[in-house]
Parts: C-alpha cells; sequence; structure tokens
C-alpha cells in the first residue's frame, strides 16, 4: 500500500540552501517514514544545484524562480500540454481580461487596503484566481492594460490622505511589480495530488497550498519558524522603501499571514514565543502545537577540542552572514572580549554569499576595529558536530529566531552558548546552560562571553547541564514522532472539495 504524500512548501531554502530551516526539512525528510514528500522550493533565481543529497522518499522536487528576467516555465516544464499553454494565450484577450479577472483584481486591492474584512473574503478571491487561470495565461493577463488601470485608479482611492498621498509613478509601478512577482505561483496550476500540504511559513507559499486544497481538498498544515510577519515588518520598517511601497508589503503581508493562519487546520510552532504573534493575526488556539526541533544526541555529543585551538579562548558561531543574523553585533561583541583576552578568537562559519553587500559591511566593520586575527569569516561547513567543538563556547546574535537548531546543537556537544533573547532561544537555553542578552547590545554579549571564557568552573557546569537539557527534551526520536503523530492524524480526517463561492459573476 503507498504511503501518504506531503507536499512540503519552502522559499528559499530546502534543497537548493542552507540554513536552519533547511536543516529542519533534511531531517524531516530523511527520518519520517509514514509518509512520502515532494519538495515545493520557492526560489529568487533558478537553481540549478541540490545542497543536499536527496533521500528516496522524496520523489519530486518542483522548482518555481519568482525573480528571474524570464518566466518560471520558460526554465522549467511543469507538465502542462503544450497545446493547452498555447490556447491559454489565445484565450487571454482583452474581454476575458475585462469580464472575468479585472473584477478579481479589483476584489485583492480593495481587500488589501480594507481594514475591516473578512479573512473569508480572501480564500473567496483566491478562489477565484484559481478558477481563472486554470484557462487564462498569467502574464498575459497581469501585462494587459486594463490591470494597470484598474490598480492605479483602486489606489487612488485608498492612498489619498496618507503621509504621501503622492506616490511617485515609479513607486506605484514597483509596487504591481511587486504583486506580479507574488502571485507566479497562480501561474503553475499543475500541482501534483497529495494528502497533506506543509507550509514552512506564513507567507506567500501559501499559494499552491491554495491550489492543491481548491482542486483535491488536501489539508493544510504550517509550521511556523521564525514568524513570517514578524521578521518582514522588521525588514520592512528597516528599509528605505518609501512609504507607500512599505504600506504595500505590510498590507499585502499582513493579509497572506491571516489567510494562512486562517486555512491551516494545524499550525505548529516551534517555540511558544510564535503563539503571541499568531493570535494577534487571528489564528485559531485550538489548532496550536508546539514541536520543538530535536537532535541525534549520539551525533552531536562531547568531545575533544581540536590540537591547534586547544591554549586558544575560542568563541564559535553557526550562521549565515545576512542582517538578522546581526554578525555586526557579534563582531562588536568580539572588541568587547578583546579588551581583556587578546587572543580571543571568533570563528564563524557560514554563506558568505548568501548577501554580498552585507558580508562587505562586516569584513569593514572587522577592518575599522583592528580585529582581522581575531574574527574570522570561515565559510560554510558540513559538519557542524565537529565545528561546536572547536570553541570554549558558542555564540548567537540574532535579531529573530524561531527555535535555532545552532543553540541545541551547540547544548547537544557539552558547549555553553551565548546568545541574544529572542523566539524560543529560552526555552531551550536557561541559565544552568548559558547566557540571554538583549539583541543588539554588544557589551552585554561581550561581557557574558567574558565571563565563560574566564571561568573554567562556570563553563564546564554549564556544558554538562546544557547536554542533560538536549537528553531530556529536544532529541531526534522525540521530533521525529510527534510529526509522524501529526500526519498520522491529519490523513485520517474526510475531506471534499470546496464550492467557488463568487463574489461577482465572472461566467
Amino acid at each position: 500500500m503507498a504511503k501518504p504524500s506531503v507536499l512540503l512548501i519552502m522559499e528559499g531554502t530546502y534543497p537548493f540552501n542552507g540554513g536552519g530551516v533547511s536543516t529542519w526539512a533534511h531531517i524531516l525528510c530523511n527520518r519520517v517514514s509514514n509518509v512520502d514528500f515532494k519538495l515545493y522550493s520557492i526560489n529568487a533565481s533558478f537553481e540549478t544545484e541540490y545542497k543536499y543529497k536527496l533521500s528516496d522518499n522524496i520523489n519530486e522536487v518542483i522548482q518555481v524562480p519568482l525573480w528571474t528576467p524570464d518566466e518560471p516555465y520558460d526554465y522549467i516544464s511543469y507538465g502542462e500540454e503544450y497545446y493547452k499553454t498555447v490556447a491559454k494565450k489565445e484565450w487571454t484577450n482583452d474581454e476575458v481580461v475585462a469580464q472575468k479577472f479585472i473584477p478579481i483584481f479589483k476584489s485583492l486591492l480593495e481587500f488589501i487596503y480594507s481594514d475591516d474584512r473578512d479573512i473569508e473574503d480572501l480564500d473567496i478571491i483566491f478562489h477565484q484566481l484559481w478558477f481563472y487561470f486554470e484557462d487564462y495565461d498569467y502574464k498575459e493577463t497581469i501585462r494587459n492594460e486594463q490591470v494597470w488601470l484598474t490598480y492605479r485608479d483602486t489606489l487612488a482611492k485608498f492612498i489619498i490622505g496618507e503621509r504621501n498621498p503622492d506616490a511617485s509613478l515609479i513607486d506605484i509601478t514597483i509596487g504591481l511589480r511587486w504583486i506580479y512577482r507574488f502571485l507566479i505561483p497562480l501561474a503553475i496550476v499543475n500541482i501534483p495530488k497529495v494528502d497533506v500540504s506543509h507550509l514552512t511559513l506564513s507567507g506567500f507559499p501559501v499559494i499552491p497550498a491554495l491550489i492543491a486544497n481548491y482542486k483535491y481538498g488536501t489539508p493544510i498544515i504550517l509550521t511556523e519558524h521564525g514568524v513570517f510577519i514578524r521578521e518582514r515588518l522588521l525588514a520592512i520598517n528597516n528599509s528605505e522603501y518609501p512609504y507607500f511601497l512599505k504600506s504595500l508589503l505590510i498590507r499585502f503581508s499582513e493579509a497572506i499571514t491571516r489567510l494562512v493562519y486562517h486555512k491551516a487546520e494545524v499550525i505548529i510552532s516551534v517555540n511558544k514565543f510564535n503563539q503571541k504573534w499568531e493570535k494577534w493575526y487571528g489564528a485559531d488556539p485550538s489548532k496550536f502545537r508546539i514541536i520543538y526541533n530535536g537532535i541525534d544526541p549520539e551525533v552531536f555529543k562531547p568531545g575533544p577540542k581540536p590540537a591547534h585551538l586547544k591554549d586558544i579562548p575560542t568563541v564559535v558561531a553557526l550562521a549565515r552572514i545576512f542582517e538578522l543574523k546581526d554578525i555586526l553585533t557579534m563582531i562588536r561583541s568580539c572588541a568587547v572580549v578583546k579588551r581583556s583576552i587578546p587572543e580571543v578568537q571568533y570563528l564563524v562559519y557560514g554563506d558568505n554569499d548568501a548577501v554580498p553587500e552585507y558580508t562587505k559591511e562586516c569584513l569593514e566593520l572587522i577592518a575599522e576595529l583592528g580585529l582581522q586575527n581575531n574574527f574570522k569569516l570561515m565559510g560554510p561547513r558540513n559538519n557542524p558536530q565537529e565545528v561546536f567543538l572547536e570553541g570554549d563556547i558558542s555564540i548567537l546574535t540574532s535579531i529573530s529566531e524561531g527555535f535555532p537548531y545552532t543553540i541545541i546543537e551547540s547544548m547537544g556537544c557539552g558547549i555553553p552558548v551565548v546568545s541574544t533573547d529572542v523566539g524560543g532561544v529560552k526555552e531551550a537555553l536557561d541559565d544552568s546552560c548559558g547566557f540571554t542578552c538583549k539583541p543588539k547590545d554588544a557589551e552585554e554579549i561581550g561581557n557574558n562571553v567574558l565571563k565563560l571564557l574566564l571561568d573554567d568552573d562556570l563553563r564546564k557546569s554549564m556544558g554538562r547541564n546544557a547536554r542533560e537539557k538536549v537528553l531530556n527534551n529536544f532529541t531526534l526520536s522525540k521530533f521525529i514522532g510527534e510529526y509522524e503523530a501529526i500526519y498520522d492524524d491529519i490523513v485520517k480526517i474526510p475531506r471534499a472539495k470546496k464550492k467557488l463561492t463568487k463574489i461577482e459573476d465572472f461566467s
């Protein structure tokens, strides 16, 4: 008998890129035994190589590049017959767009800019969008002049009176381009029939899950790592976008987040912290589950420090070099430590190419503070269990996290941690096995690093406690067992396809 199938939907992570969510996905796909997986990977560009060796129970990988110069289907075949692709383009004319698409598109814009709409209305809008793009071409539709005019005129009703009512033409044009890119998965309507759609964030990747839900009645579950809407708000508010674009991004992102929480039958969090945000955005607490990330304590276990570092006070980190990891604060904390321990070494392992501009900023700060011999970007490594053993302690300076693997991996190796107090960090890292600090506070972080490096007894005691806490709470067997139970439960519930409810008759 064939096992149930799960469409695991990700953005910018597994199987093409590394990071905590990729680690989680790789463990899930390799260890869960009661389902098979299909991967739906949304990426910025077209990726050609997997970063991970895929397990035998992954039987399909669907890739959708959002920001390439050409359309996704110019790079990849999605299984739609050629005659139907051609026919869609021929059928998509001015009359069709005016009668069948414009009412739906206008409803979407009005929903984004209205503050009192029921989330069920957005579900209906997306149901109609899927129904439309089953028959008509995505690119030919969105590039139609009537779409631009509707977008312009609808927005004009809402942005008057805001702080910058005079949004420039380029701002408004960029806004429509963003909408075009975010909705591209609507062009990929040939979604495989599966038993469960499993989202890994509460954002725009919900679209393929919605299509499967409308087409086959496929249930949706969500695992929330870092809270999508929280991280989106942090990024937008720190950006230099003009007010019009910030407002559009925030409103659209908030609407999508609410829709994900509405549609998901189970909302799994990797920590308790996430649930506060989920409640704020309308999630039903009866859907909530917590499944902590888990590791194999036979892989992440104490061992000797490498000989070449034995007498050197060493701090290690596993982190992609980008803004959310706040490597700049980590660098500044090194300067604090160096004042008392001139020979200290910070070794940071992770992707240096994730955001080249940010890496350049980090290197400039290292040079400015004279830390070239103390703070080193080591590039990516595939053996984290060995990396942690290089350090006397490990460090994490993120401004946002879910339940970071690096914390429990370090703890499993008996290496105490100094971390910022973000996401679910405190649910793993209590004061018996490390220190938590305020984000962006380089002095506090550096002083706590000093405490551990200068006190052998405290460091060893915290390392033993850290290992014990992992053994009692964060093992791989516990993590896998809980996901297998969720999958078993969700596939047993009878399903029925939802009937299409129309806002307007566009037949």
